[in-house]
């Protein structure tokens, strides 16, 4: 079953497997990330020390997940797993597939799979693409997101870490 909020600018729909390839037959740009997660000092918020990463794309000067388009002959989960190393820097252990984001981009269609994904080590050097990360709260991290459809991505988190 499909979500989808004009307003918010995409739809999540349930995941289904990955496909291989840099994009679907249908022209689909085809991307994978994750909510990268950790447990840090509790904020009392009640979520337990979870923090969760965010990435800052001076390119766009907007904050999300990491998050990146498959190379070809990738997984979706292998590709994710490199995002979220090139983009923070950080090692991460995927846990539950979270939920696929489907918009369009300059008129074309781009799904993006996400996982749940404990940040396991590393460190964070600026690059071109990402020039800053956050580790916040959850109810930091939702006001931080530039994009209302990446905050639905943070609701989803908890039940992936169960």
């Amino acid at each position: 079953m499909t979500r989808s909020d004009p307003v918010r600018g995409g739809s999540l729909v349930p995941s289904d497997d990955g496909t291989a390839g840099s994009g679907a037959a249908d022209g689909t740009v085809l991307a994978a990330g994750c909510v990268l997660w950790r447990r840090g000092a509790s904020h009392g918020d009640g979520a337990g020390g979870l923090e969760i990463c965010l990435v800052h794309r001076p390119k766009y000067d907007d904050w999300s997940h990491p998050k990146g388009k498959l190379k070809r002959g990738e997984d979706l989960l292998s590709a994710a797993r490199r995002e979220v190393l090139e983009e923070t820097g950080h090692h991460c252990a995927p846990g539950a597939r979270l939920a696929t984001v489907r918009y369009a981009v300059n008129g074309r269609p781009k799904q993006v799979t996400y996982w749940a994904a404990e940040a396991t080590g590393g460190g964070f050097v600026p690059n071109s693409e990402v020039d800053r990360v956050s580790w916040l709260s959850p109810a930091d991290a939702r006001d931080r997101l530039t994009r209302p459809r990446d905050r639905e991505l943070i609701d989803a988190l908890p039940e992936g870490l169960g």
